[in-house]
């Protein structure tokens, strides 16, 4: 006799073996049958309403470890807010525009050898984007997060586009437009502007220096002028901006020292005047005035 038979063990359908890489698809895919999300949202209706405004991912690639923590995460907040009581709909979407679909496609009509028209480059454009943004949304639904994946919010989409113009013309009716400048990233070899987060730089070594900006005026009298052109100290890495300053910045909660040197004075830092002074070869800095950055 084995010992197992005279145990009394529970008995139930569940596989000793998880299967998991067969098992979880199988699982999706009846939620999806049953339309376990749509019947969330019926017996949410009514109920005091919780939006998560979800940014969304650029149709550019599969998903990594940073869309999964993402989507993950904000699945969790909205079923937990679900469970909570609240009607907590999830609506995903997805950037369709942008420079890095256009090097793509661009990638592709180099290898191939072709000249397409601007009309045509933007069809192909929306082409890959659409390419990407169904293997995206089959890969997050492997995630198992919940969603209206059959109607996200699509920037490409003509009703999308039609509605930002709209809003752009409410914005332009209540005089919140203005012409103005403004320094922009410009790609010469992609003919397209630039996002900051598009910009890489070289390394490269700049030489870093004083300035004595000569004090003009001091109308208020803040200013010992006990020695002869006063003078402010600045540091800077940045040299070639200096034709452009306007003014120098000081800290209110940090005290200033006036020193002399060479028929100068000298406004620096009180814990830094030592070490400028040594730097500059003025021997031991001769103090004729102290006050705090908010009396300045």
């Amino acid at each position: 006799m084995s010992y197992k038979d005279t145990l009394n063990l529970p008995r139930t359908e569940l596989p000793m073996r998880a299967r998991l890489p067969e098992r979880e698809p199988d699982q999706l895919a009846r939620w999806q049958e049953a339309q376990i999300y749509r019947k969330a949202r019926e017996t949410a209706r009514g109920r005091p309403r919780f939006v998560l405004h979800d940014g969304p991912p650029y149709a550019n690639g599969h998903i990594h470890i940073g869309h999964a923590v993402n989507k993950v995460l904000k699945d969790i907040i909205c079923k937990s807010k679900h469970l909570a009581g609240f009607d907590a709909p999830y609506v995903p979407g997805w950037d369709c525009h942008g420079l890095p679909i256009e090097q793509k496609v661009e990638e592709q009509i180099e290898a191939a050898g072709e000249s397409v028209s601007a009309t045509e480059f933007r069809r192909r454009c929306r082409d890959y984007a659409q390419t990407y943004l169904d293997i995206q949304r089959n890969e997050f639904r492997r995630l198992g997060v919940a969603g209206t994946w059959e109607d996200p919010y699509v920037t490409m989409d003509l009703a999308y586009e039609a509605q930002i113009v709209r809003e752009l013309g409410k914005v332009l009716a209540n005089g919140n437009v203005y012409r103005g400048a403004k320094p922009v990233h410009w790609c010469a070899v992609c003919g397209s502007a630039l996002a900051e987060a598009e910009v890489e730089y070289h390394e490269r070594t700049d030489p870093a220096i004083d300035v004595a900006f000569p004090v003009a005026d001091d109308p208020q009298g803040r200013l010992p002028m006990e020695a002869e052109s006063p003078a402010v100290v600045i540091w800077t890495t940045t040299p070639w901006t200096l034709p452009a300053n306007q003014a120098v910045a000081v800290h209110p909660d940090v005290e200033y020292v006036l020193i002399e040197g060479g028929g100068q004075a000298y406004l620096v830092a009180a814990d830094l005047a030592e070490a400028t002074a040594s730097r500059w070869g003025l021997g031991e800095p001769r103090v004729i005035g102290r006050l705090h950055g908010r009396e300045l």
